[in-house]
């Protein structure tokens, strides 16, 4: 198989299936891994029938062993990793002290630690491939730290330094690694969510908003190198905010929006 390829983890549902259902009909291979055994046969099942090509397993990303054998079974497919989306994540909402620990514990452990495992098992298929790239699912409540979304918000500010760091570290590899930064987004993970920050902002994305967002992005490689593409207006405009306003008027924003 000498066509292109990417591997999308939390594919299964949300911005994972729209985004393993657009680069499977721009002709990638695609890795599509999750928990979800039963969403994943579901998106084989429209990959295929649009006469794409894919390939699914079971993959917790905490888990460094099934990290192993999904690349290994990835790379006796195509031998090449051209684009990895680190998308899989988790989230919770409420005041920081009524979410139990073992929960904030799972947070970090999927939303950081996953990105950190699948990035680092995966890093000889990407350095084998050249121009390959790693997208990292970062998001506009890592702009300044969200209430009611604090250890979400932290994972992800985390998630942010990681993809500045390794994108610096890994030019000389030919790789490429960048973040992309969406609201709120119409998905499963956010139904039932209901912050002050939601209501006030909305939830104006849909998956297929982002999914196209990531298409996009990965397809820009200008001669000025560029790390953080933010996903629809108001992403933008917060993060514009939040880059030239000064500190106090940052948080007083983010104190009326979440009505704190």
């Amino acid at each position: 198989m000498s066509g292109p390829t990417v591997i999308i983890t939390g594919a299964a549902a949300g911005i994972g299936r729209a985004t393993a259902l657009l680069f499977a009909a721009h002709g990638y291979h695609v890795g599509a891994y999750d928990i979800d055994e039963v969403g994943l046969t579901r998106l084989a099942g429209d990959i295929t029938g649009a006469g794409g090509t894919v390939r699914t397993g079971v993959l917790d990303v905490t888990n460094n062993t099934h990290w192993a054998e999904r690349l290994a079974e990835f790379d006796a497919d195509s031998g090449r990793l051209d684009i990895l989306i680190n998308n899989a994540g988790i989230l919770r909402a409420g005041p920081f002290e009524s979410i139990d620990l073992a929960t904030h514990q799972a947070i970090v452990d999927v939303n950081l630690g996953g990105v950190i495992n699948g990035t680092h098992a995966a890093f000889p298929l990407l350095r084998s491939t050249p121009g390959a790239q790693v997208v990292n699912l970062c998001s506009a409540s890592a702009i300044y730290g969200q209430p009611q979304l604090a250890s979400y918000g932290a994972t992800k500010s985390a998630v942010k330094s990681l993809t500045e760091a390794l994108d610096l570290e890994w030019e000389q590899h030919d790789i490429r690694v960048i973040a992309v930064w969406p609201l709120f987004v119409a998905t499963a993970m956010v139904d039932g969510v209901e912050t002050a920050s939601t209501k006030s902002l909305g939830v104006r994305l849909t998956a297929a908003d982002v999914a196209s967002g990531i298409w996009e992005v990965t397809r820009k490689r200008g001669r000025l190198p560029k790390v953080h593409y933010e996903i629809g207006t108001q992403a933008k405009v917060l993060a514009v905010a939040a880059k030239y306003a000064p500190n106090w008027a940052v948080r007083t924003a983010n104190k009326y929006f979440s009505g704190s």
